[in-house]
């Protein structure tokens, strides 16, 4: 039986583990709507991205992802969200990975809320400018116009 400074210290280091290399896990959907796709400009920050968001505790990601198009374009119906791919960013001394979701018909009454300010239904060829660069590595892959990478 381990001892209780045993139990303690085996603790400790899970706790200075978790500190020292965070890990938040997002789910994120190109949605498309007449071979546009639906790129957002949020509050609290510059430039467009995809629509999605974080994965609560338990939740599936292809619900996060309903989910967090629902909270942020007013999704009132939806395809199945298709599996794209899992891709990892370091932000500081945080990881992001991303599940990234295909969702080929939507439909959605946006209105600016908190989250996000606006939206654009832009060409995946030419995303507008501002738009991130770990998108437009996305919207080239998806068309196959760039290399496939496992980095956002």
């Amino acid at each position: 039986m381990p001892s209780l400074l045993g139990q303690t210290f085996f603790q400790l280091s899970i706790f200075l583990r978790a500190l020292s290399s965070p890990v938040a896990f997002g789910a994120l959907a190109v949605v498309e709507r007449a071979g546009k796709v639906v790129l957002v400009r949020h509050s609290y920050a510059t430039g467009w991205y995809l629509p999605g968001g974080g994965v609560h505790r338990g939740e599936l990601p292809q619900k996060a992802v309903l989910r967090e198009l629902e909270e942020e374009l007013g999704l009132t119906w939806a395809s199945e969200p298709e599996f794209v791919g899992i891709f990892t960013r370091k932000t500081w001394l945080a990881t992001n990975v991303i599940t990234l979701f295909r969702v080929r018909e939507a439909r959605f009454t946006f209105q600016p809320n908190l989250e996000v300010r606006e939206i654009v239904l832009a060409d995946p060829a030419s995303p507008p400018p501002g738009t991130s660069s770990g998108v437009c590595r996305r919207l080239a892959e998806l068309s196959g116009k760039g290399p496939q990478s496992s980095f956002w």
